[in-house]
């Protein structure tokens, strides 16, 4: 890259900081960095034009998990670690909202509903068995019940008649949101450079040499919150999980509000601007799905087209405008792996389909292990 004095003596001199991906996490991280350290120097690195993983192309749930969602979860871990699983994730959210204000991400408390379909009859009377249990687990958090029963008023068809209702939960506007904390890294004087892909890096005790697509430069630290693409540059257990979404054109009158969960959360839907968002669907096969590849399959698009057929919208028409995907980092536990990699390197990525409520606390806590 055939660069000038100004450009090399601006953006890449004497760099405190650089943070690889410019998500939540990223972006939160910055945030959190320049407040402990008001005169360090911070560079924001983004392989895309825009975040490329999922912080802009997520569904834009503020949730903590659904009823089957934790019930399932509890298999491989403690009930301890659901705990403190949730109330991390709320805590995640408040610090976002507070970060952010309701308004600039239009979060909208409209409760969340869990749906479970006729053939799952068994799982149902088995999450409603466990309901009271888990409502007392949580309940220190919330200081109420958390998961209430709701007669089935959006007409589902064929669905069980009783939704599982979780007042708490709520949504927002994701891009509003991606764009407010974006304003608000740049008026701290935060640099991000965009189209930028990190080839290589090289610790040593003065810090790292970066190598990237389009220049070198040295940098005391660099911070990789790359989330599912954290393979490609640290040796972290994290894998890569796409998540495909498709959404309809306007309907009008449409009556469906709030955030919905089917399928131990595989499956989520909201309304949007009078449309159906609706992802999910990796769970038909998880192997395909384990790709940084951002596109769509035949199988899992048409599965979200039959059940909005067949079970959200069986009785409206409606047609659909168009589809995208994104990657979340996921593992084989659900807790984030937030840490120091080596003397100048660290992490905070593997949010497990949680980058909503947990992003902004992972900026949080990256900055916490620095001295």
């Amino acid at each position: 890259m055939n660069l000038s004095y100004w450009e090399t003596k601006s953006w890449l001199t004497n760099i405190d900081y650089t943070i690889v991906g410019s998500g939540i996490v990223g972006l939160n991280c910055a945030l959190q960095l320049k407040q402990k350290f008001p005169k360090a120097t911070i560079l924001i690195l983004e392989k895309g034009m825009l975040p490329q993983g999922a912080s802009t192309k997520n569904a834009g749930f503020a949730c903590f998990g659904s009823l089957s969602e934790i019930l399932d979860d509890l298999k491989s871990h403690s009930e301890e670690t659901i705990f403190n699983l949730i109330k991390k994730r709320v805590d995640g959210l408040t610090l976002l909202r507070q970060t952010l204000t309701d308004q600039a991400i239009c979060y909208r408390q409209l409760g969340g509903y869990e749906l479970f379909t006729k053939k799952d009859t068994p799982f149902f009377e088995a999450c409603l068995e466990k309901r009271e249990a888990i409502n007392n687990l949580i309940k220190p958090i919330f200081k109420d019940d958390v998961f209430q029963l709701k007669e089935n008023g959006f007409n589902f068809k064929n669905i069980q008649e009783t939704y599982i209702f979780n007042p708490f939960e709520g949504q927002i506007d994701t891009g509003k949101m991606m764009e407010a904390l974006l304003q608000k890294v740049q008026t701290k004087g935060i640099k991000i450079l965009n189209n930028i892909l990190v080839e290589n890096f090289e610790d040593s005790s003065k810090g790292v040499q970066i190598k990237t697509n389009q220049t070198e430069f040295h940098s005391k630290n660099i911070i990789f919150t790359t989330n599912g693409f954290a393979s490609e540059h640290i040796s972290e257990q994290v894998k890569p999980a796409r998540a495909q979404v498709l959404i309809t054109k306007p309907i009008k009158d449409l009556h469906i509000q709030g955030t919905f969960h089917l399928d131990k959360g595989y499956y989520y839907f909201r309304n949007i601007d009078n449309r159906i968002l609706f992802g999910g669907g990796r769970n038909l096969d998880f192997k395909a799905e384990e790709t940084t590849k951002l596109a769509q399959t035949e199988l899992i698009q048409n599965k979200l087209k039959h059940l909005l057929k067949t079970v959200i919208l069986s009785e409206t028409e409606f047609e659909i405008d168009y589809s995208w995907s994104g990657i979340m980092g996921v593992g084989t536990t659900k807790e984030p792996i937030v840490k120091q990699v080596s003397n100048h390197v660290y992490c905070g990525v593997r949010l497990g389909g949680m980058g909503v409520a947990i992003g902004s606390l992972v900026g949080k806590e990256i900055v916490d292990l620095i001295d």
